[in-house]
C-alpha cells in the first residue's frame, strides 16, 4: 500500500512538472496564456505611493455609569469577546498630592499595596492571585493612583476580595518596606550610572527645581527614600484613598446588573475616614528667560544624552488637537522631521523624537536623542535647524501624512479590556467630554496648518529652551562651546541625585 501511494505521488509530481514547463514554454514562444495576460494586464502603478484609507469607524460600547450604595462611582464597559474582566479602581491622587517634600511617599504607598493586606502576607497575596489566573498590580503617578485586576470571568468573584483587602486593608508591613526601600536605592544608584537617566533626571531639575514636585522623579530622592517610616505610608493612604476621590471602571465579558452586586460586597461599606489632608496645589513655574547649556561629565561615554526644552502644556489646554499633530510632525512618529534628520540622512542616533509630556498642570517639553560622542555638536546643530523650523509654515502634504498616522493608529489602542480601561483612566482623571473619543479622529482630522503655526509659536521658543548634555565632557565641551548657544553650566550626578545612597 506504501509503494502504491509513493508512485502515485511521483505520477502527480511528474504531471505538475510537464504541465509547469509548458506553460513556461508557451510563454516564452509567445502563446496565450490565458493566466498570463491577466498578470500582464494588471501591472501596479508605481509612479506614486499608494494614498491612505479613511480611517477606521471607532464604535465604542457605552460606558454605564453607576453608583454603589456608599457613593463610590463605577463606570462598566460591556465587551462580550474574550471571557475576561479589568477592573481598576482609580483614586485621583498622587505624586503632585505629597505633603512637604516627602517625594516619592505616594509611589512607594502604591507599590505596598500589594506587600500584606488583610491576614495575608504579600507571598500568600501573590499565590492567591497566581491560582486564579490573574494578575493584580498597583502604582502611582503624579496625577493619579491606581490598582488593576485583569482576571478570567469565572474567577471574578474569588478575585474581588483579594483586590478589596490591598485597597481598604492593607497593613504596610515593616519588613516589606526595607526590601522595597533598598530595591529603590539600588534602582537610584544604577540611575547614577544611566546617561538617559542622568539626563531626563537633570532636564526636570533644571527647568522646575529642586523645590517643586515636578522637579523629582515620582519614586523620589535618596534622601526621601531613606527617611520614610510606616507612618509616612499610612498618612499618605488615609488621605489619598478615600471614596470620594475614587472611581471603579470595569471593563470585560460581564453584564452590570451581575457586576455591580460583586462591587458592592467588597466596596459599598468603604466609609472615608478621618484625617484627610488639604488639597496640595502645584505652583506654576516661570519659563527660563534664555537659553542656557548644561553640560554633566560622564567620562568615556561612547554616546551623548541630549535633552531641549522647556514647560509644555497642561492636559487641560485647548490647543491638546493641534499640540499632538505639531508634535507628530517634529518628532512625535519615525517619520519625523527629527528622526529624519538625525537619524536617516546624517546617521548621529538611532532615534530622537520630543514629546509633550501633559499633566494636571503643564509639564515638560522635551526633544531628545543619545547621539555618538564625536557627533554631539553637530546633533546640537541639527536639533535646532529643526526646533527653529518648526515655527514656519508645515506643507500640507506633510501635514496630512501626520493627521493620517494619528487617525489610522488610534483604534488601535482601543483593543484589549486593557487599552479601554487605559483610556477610561485618562478621561476621568482629565475630566474629558462624553464624546471625546468618537470625536478624537475628527479633532485631528480638523488641525489645519494656521494652528499648527500657531501652537508651535505659543508654545516653542528656541532661544528661551534648556539644553542638557551628559557625556564625556573633554571630547564634546569644545565643540559644545563653540556653537554659542548660551553659557554653559557644569553639573555633576550628585547636583542631580544628592550624594550616593
Amino acid at each position: 500500500m506504501g509503494l502504491r501511494v509513493l508512485s502515485t505521488l511521483g505520477v502527480l509530481s511528474a504531471r505538475c512538472w510537464v504541465l509547469g514547463a509548458f506553460v513556461l514554454g508557451a510563454t516564452v514562444l509567445g502563446a496565450r496564456v490565458p493566466g498570463a495576460t491577466i498578470a500582464a494586464q494588471q501591472v501596479p502603478d508605481r509612479t506614486h505611493p499608494p494614498q491612505a484609507g479613511p480611517p477606521p469607524a471607532l464604535r465604542l460600547p457605552a460606558i454605564q455609569k453607576q453608583k454603589l450604595s456608599n457613593g463610590l462611582p463605577v463606570w462598566i464597559v460591556e465587551l462580550h469577546k474574550v471571557p475576561v474582566a479589568q477592573i481598576n479602581l482609580v483614586i485621583t491622587a498622587g505624586a503632585a498630592d505629597e505633603p512637604g517634600r516627602k517625594f516619592g511617599v505616594a509611589s512607594l504607598t502604591a507599590a505596598m499595596l500589594e506587600q500584606g493586606a488583610g491576614s495575608r502576607s504579600a507571598l500568600e497575596i501573590a499565590d492567591a492571585i497566581d491560582y486564579l489566573g490573574a494578575d493584580l498590580t498597583s502604582g502611582s503617578g503624579f496625577d493619579s493612583s491606581v490598582v488593576r485586576l485583569h482576571v478570567p470571568v469565572a474567577r471574578l468573584a474569588d478575585a474581588l476580595p483579594i483586590m478589596a483587602d490591598v485597597i481598604l486593608r492593607p497593613t504596610f508591613p515593616n519588613d516589606e518596606l526595607e526590601r522595597l526601600r533598598q530595591q529603590r536605592l539600588t534602582s537610584l544608584l544604577q540611575g547614577r550610572d544611566d546617561p538617559s537617566t542622568i539626563a531626563s533626571a537633570t532636564f526636570s531639575r533644571v527647568i522646575f527645581g529642586v523645590e517643586h514636585r515636578y522637579g523629582t522623579p515620582t519614586s523620589g530622592s535618596a534622601e526621601t527614600i531613606k527617611a520614610f517610616t510606616t507612618d509616612d505610608l499610612h498618612a499618605f493612604y488615609t488621605s489619598a484613598f478615600r471614596p470620594e476621590k475614587s472611581t471603579v471602571i470595569v471593563v470585560g465579558d460581564i453584564k452590570a446588573d451581575t457586576v455591580l452586586p460583586l462591587l458592592e460586597k467588597q466596596f459599598g461599606s468603604w466609609k472615608a475616614a478621618a484625617g484627610a489632608a488639604p488639597p496640595v496645589k502645584v505652583p506654576p513655574v516661570e519659563q527660563p528667560t534664555a537659553r542656557s547649556l548644561y553640560l554633566v561629565d560622564k567620562p568615556g561615554a561612547q554616546q551623548s544624552q541630549i535633552r531641549i526644552g522647556w514647560i509644555g502644556a497642561p492636559r487641560s489646554t485647548p490647543d491638546y488637537f493641534p499640540l499632538v499633530v505639531l508634535n507628530t510632525v517634529l518628532g512625535g512618529s519615525f517619520a519625523s522631521r527629527l528622526n529624519n534628520n538625525l537619524r536617516e540622512q546624517h546617521g548621529y542616533t538611532y532615534g530622537a523624537s520630543s514629546s509633550f509630556d501633559m499633566r494636571a498642570m503643564a509639564g515638560p517639553f522635551a526633544a531628545g536623542a543619545g547621539v555618538q560622542t564625536d557627533k554631539t555638536s553637530e546633533s546640537l546643530k541639527e536639533f535646532f535647524n529643526e526646533l527653529t523650523g518648526i515655527l514656519k509654515p508645515i506643507p500640507a502634504d506633510e501635514l496630512s501624512r501626520a493627521k493620517n498616522y494619528i487617525s489610522l493608529r488610534y483604534p488601535g489602542t482601543f483593543e484589549t479590556t486593557s487599552d479601554i480601561s487605559r483610556r477610561l483612566e485618562d478621561a476621568l482623571i482629565y475630566k474629558l467630554p462624553a464624546d471625546y473619543f468618537e470625536k478624537y479622529v475628527q479633532s485631528i482630522q480638523s488641525v489645519t496648518p494656521a494652528d499648527v503655526q500657531r501652537v508651535a509659536q505659543k508654545y516653542l521658543n528656541p532661544d528661551r529652551f534648556a539644553v542638557v548634555v551628559v557625556g564625556d565632557e573633554k571630547a564634546i565641551e569644545p565643540g559644545i562651546r563653540a556653537l554659542n548657544l548660551g553659557p554653559v553650566k557644569k553639573m555633576t550626578v550628585d547636583d542631580v541625585f544628592g550624594p550616593k545612597p
